[in-house]
C-alpha cells in the first residue's frame, strides 16, 4: 500500500508520522517547532521518520499537514495589511460584529452597489468611483476582502469588485460569497478581512514546505486540514487559509477517532501551554454551528466545537494564599521547565540552584531563569527604559532571576516584556514533578529535583514550609493538573448536556467528590462516555483524570502524534449550500453561486437547485483533491401558514461532496 505522511505544528513540538493504510503508522517522531521559520521544525521531524523507517522521500504517495499558523496569528494580530471593500454598505456597518476592531488602521472603500434580500440590484455598481479609490490604496496593502451587500443573493458585484481588482493591481482577492453562503454581511466582511490577512502567511509557509519536500525529493500531493477535519489541497488552502483555523485540534479529533474507533467520547488533547477539550459524536467531531472564535472574532467558518484552556505540561506553578494554608494554580502562563532547560544551558541551572539551595533563607525569584527569545529591532518599537535594560541584558544569553532583579520597580517591566513574547522565564512546572515523581524521563531530572526541592521551601501563612521536600510538593502539583483536568472536562460534558453554567457544574462536581456515605442526600458524578487521552503526557495524568470521572481512560498507541495521524487519515469534503424563497405567489427563486433564477413550480426550482449544488460540490471536491467523490443532498423546508394555506420561507439545500484525497502513483 501506499505510504503517507501526516504533519501536524504544534506550539512546541512539531510531529511527524508515516502511514500505511494496511500496517497503520509506520514511524512516528518529534521535533522543537521553530515559530521564526515553521519549515525548520517540519524538516526535522520529516527527516527523523525518514531515517527510522528506511522509506525514502520518493515512496511517499501523500503528505497531509496540520497547522497552528493560522489560529495563532489572528490570536496574536499577525498578517498582512488589506483593504476592505464594501459594496452597497455604508460606514454603521464598521461597528458591527467588531469589523472596525479587526479591520484596525487598514484602509476601507465604500462603493455604490448591493443587492436586497430578493437578489435585486439596489443600486448600480459604481465602477468609475472604485476605480478612483483602487488607484489611491492599491501600493499600500498586499491584498483585498470584498463583501457586498446581500452578495449570497446575488454575488455579482462582489465578481464585478473582484475582476477589476485583479486587473488593476494583480493582487489576491477574498469574496465574502466564496466564504459563506450565509446573511450577516459584517460578519461576512470581518471573515474576508480575516482571510485576506492571512493568504501570505499560509502562502510562505507551504510553498517553504513543498521546496523542503523536494529537497527530500517528496512530489507527492500537498493537502492542509480544514477546522472541520475535513482535507483541502495546498493550493485551495492558500487561497481560503481561514479554513485553517482550529487545524491542529480538528486534526487531533480525527486521529482520536481512528486511534480508539470510539464512536462516542470526551477528547483531552494535552499540550505544552494548552489543552483542548472536544466531543466525539458518532465518530465525529462535534462542529459549532456558529463558527469558529479565534483571537476573540467569531468567524463564518465552519469548525469543531473545541474548548481550550491555559493547562498543559509547560505550565507556571503558583503559589496562591488560602486563609492559614494555600492552594495551587496553573498556567496559563508557559514556562520552560528546569529540567528542558537544564538541557542547554546546563552549567547556569545546575551551579544557580546549587547556590540557592545552600542559602539559609529561599528568595522569592529562586529557580526562575529568563532568556531573551527575539532580537529583531523590530519588535522593540515602544519598550520603556527598564524594558530595554533588562531585554538588552539577556540578549547576551539567560540569566537567573535573582541575579537579573536588582529591585521589584523591575518585575512589572519583566512581566511585560514576557507578555511582549520578548522574554520567556524557565521555573518549576508539571513536567518537572513528572521527573521528580519517575513518571517522565525525557530531560534534567537532577535540575527537576533541586527545583522541586527549592519550590518546597516557600512558606505558607504559618511561616511553615508548605511541602516536606520535592517529591510532596511534586505530588501536590500532579495532583492539581489532574483536579484541574477533570473538573474543566466535567464542565465541558456538563455544557454539552445543555446545562450550561460553568459554576454549577464546578459545584455538582465538588458536591459529588464530598456527598458523606450516609446522608439525606446521595450523590455521585461520573461521566457516561470515556475519556480519550492525546498528547505525549497523556499516559502520566489521563489514567488519574478518568478515575476522578468515574469513567475510563482510553489512550491509544500513538496518543503523542495523534493530530498527525488525523492529518493523514482524513478525507476530503466540501459542502456547498443553496435556498429557495417564494417572493410571490407562484414564484420560486433559487440562490446559489450565481445570479438568482425563477421558477414556477417548487418542484423545477428543487430540481435545478440539486443539480446545480452537486455539480458544484463535485467540482470543489476535485480542486480540493479528492478521487472516488460522493455526492449527498440534503433539504431543510421552512414553512409558515398564512390565511389557512401553506407558503414557503425558505429551504434550504446543502450538497457535500466527498472523497480519499488524490495520491501519487
Amino acid at each position: 500500500m501506499p505510504v503517507l505522511l501526516g504533519i501536524d505544528t504544534g506550539g512546541t513540538y512539531t510531529d511527524a508520522v508515516l502511514f500505511d493504510e494496511d500496517k497503520g503508522v509506520v514511524a512516528d517522531a518529534k521535533a522543537l517547532t521553530t515559530r521564526h521559520d515553521l519549515s525548520i521544525g517540519i524538516g526535522g521531524a520529516v527527516d527523523a521518520v525518514l531515517g527510522q523507517s528506511g522509506v525514502s522521500g520518493s515512496d511517499i504517495a501523500l503528505v497531509s499537514l496540520s497547522t497552528t499558523l493560522a489560529t495563532n496569528a489572528l490570536v496574536e494580530g499577525q498578517g498582512g495589511r488589506v483593504c476592505l471593500v464594501l459594496v452597497g454598505f455604508d460606514e454603521t456597518a464598521l461597528s458591527r460584529a467588531g469589523l472596525a476592531e479587526a479591520l484596525k488602521d487598514d484602509p476601507y472603500v465604500l462603493v455604490a452597489g448591493g443587492h436586497d434580500a430578493h437578489g435585486n440590484p439596489r443600486a448600480m455598481f459604481d465602477e468609475v468611483g472604485f476605480a478612483q479609490q483602487l488607484d489611491a490604496v492599491k501600493d499600500q496593502v498586499s491584498g483585498f476582502a470584498v463583501a457586498g451587500q446581500f452578495a449570497v443573493r446575488n454575488p455579482a458585484h462582489e465578481i464585478a469588485a473582484r475582476n477589476m481588482i485583479i486587473e488593476r493591481t494583480g493582487l489576491p482577492v477574498t469574496c465574502s460569497h466564496e466564504l459563506s453562503s450565509k446573511l450577516d454581511g459584517p460578519r461576512r466582511a470581518l471573515t474576508c478581512v480575516l482571510n485576506a490577512r492571512l493568504i501570505s502567511l499560509i502562502h510562505h509557509l507551504i510553498e517553504a514546505a513543498e521546496s523542503l519536500f523536494a529537497a527530500r525529493e517528496i512530489s507527492a500531493p500537498v493537502m492542509v486540514v480544514r477546522g472541520d477535519g475535513a482535507l483541502i489541497s495546498a493550493d485551495v488552502a492558500k487561497l481560503k487559509p481561514i479554513e485553517t483555523i482550529l487545524s491542529g485540534p480538528a486534526a487531533s479529533l480525527v486521529g482520536a477517532s481512528y486511534l480508539t474507533g470510539a464512536p462516542d467520547a470526551l477528547v483531552s488533547d494535552i499540550g505544552g501551554t494548552t489543552t483542548d477539550y472536544a466531543v466525539l459524536r458518532d465518530g465525529q467531531p462535534r462542529l459549532d454551528p456558529d463558527g469558529a472564535t479565534v483571537g476573540g472574532w467569531r468567524t463564518m467558518v465552519e469548525a469543531v466545537a473545541m474548548r481550550t484552556i491555559g493547562l498543559g505540561g509547560d505550565s507556571e506553578v503558583r503559589i496562591m494564599p488560602n486563609g492559614l494554608s494555600f492552594t495551587l494554580e496553573l498556567g496559563p502562563r508557559r514556562m520552560i521547565p528546569l529540567s528542558l532547560f537544564a538541557m542547554d544551558h546546563p552549567a547556569l541551572v545546575h551551579e544557580t540552584l546549587d547556590r540557592q539551595l545552600k542559602a539559609q533563607r529561599r528568595g522569592d525569584h529562586d529557580g526562575v531563569f529568563a532568556l531573551a527569545v527575539m532580537r529583531k529591532s523590530a519588535h522593540l518599537s515602544g519598550l520603556s527604559k527598564n524594558e530595554t535594560e533588562l531585554f538588552e541584558e539577556l540578549t547576551s544569553g539567560p540569566v537567573s532571576l535573582d541575579r537579573l532583579l536588582q529591585n521589584r520597580s523591575q518585575i512589572s517591566p519583566l512581566n511585560r516584556l514576557v507578555a511582549r513574547g520578548l522574554v520567556m522565564q524557565s521555573g518549576m512546572t508539571p513536567s518537572d514533578a513528572a521527573h521528580v515523581l519517575g513518571k517522565h524521563n525525557a530531560w534534567d531530572e537532577e535540575a527537576a529535583r533541586k527545583g522541586a526541592q527549592l519550590f518546597a521551601r516557600q512558606k505558607s501563612a504559618l511561616g511553615t514550609a508548605i511541602a516536606a521536600g520535592p517529591h510532596e510538593i511534586s505530588q501536590l502539583i500532579i495532583d492539581c493538573l489532574v483536579e484541574t483536568s477533570a473538573v474543566t472536562l466535567f464542565e465541558a460534558a456538563f455544557a454539552e448536556d445543555g446545562f450550561g453554567d460553568a459554576a454549577l457544574a464546578r459545584a455538582v462536581f465538588a458536591a459529588g467528590e464530598k456527598s458523606p456515605a450516609k446522608g439525606l442526600v446521595a450523590l455521585s458524578t461520573s461521566l457516561d462516555v470515556p475519556v480519550i487521552g492525546l498528547g505525549a503526557s497523556a499516559p502520566t495524568y489521563y489514567p488519574d483524570v478518568a478515575a476522578r470521572l468515574g469513567t475510563e481512560a482510553l489512550i491509544p498507541g500513538h496518543a503523542g502524534v495523534a493530530n498527525a495521524v488525523g492529518a493523514v487519515v482524513g478525507r476530503v469534503s466540501v459542502s456547498v449550500e443553496a435556498s429557495i424563497s417564494q417572493p410571490s405567489e407562484g414564484l420560486f427563486r433559487v440562490y446559489s453561486s450565481g445570479p438568482p433564477k425563477d421558477f414556477l413550480s417548487m418542484d423545477a426550482a428543487v430540481t435545478f437547485a440539486e443539480g446545480a449544488l452537486s455539480e458544484d460540490a463535485r467540482n470543489q471536491a476535485r480542486e480540493a483533491g479528492a478521487d472516488d467523490i460522493e455526492i449527498k443532498l440534503d433539504r431543510i423546508d421552512r414553512m409558515a401558514t398564512v390565511e389557512g394555506q401553506d407558503m414557503l420561507v425558505e429551504s434550504r439545500l446543502t450538497a457535500t461532496a466527498a472523497g480519499r484525497p488524490r495520491i501519487a502513483a
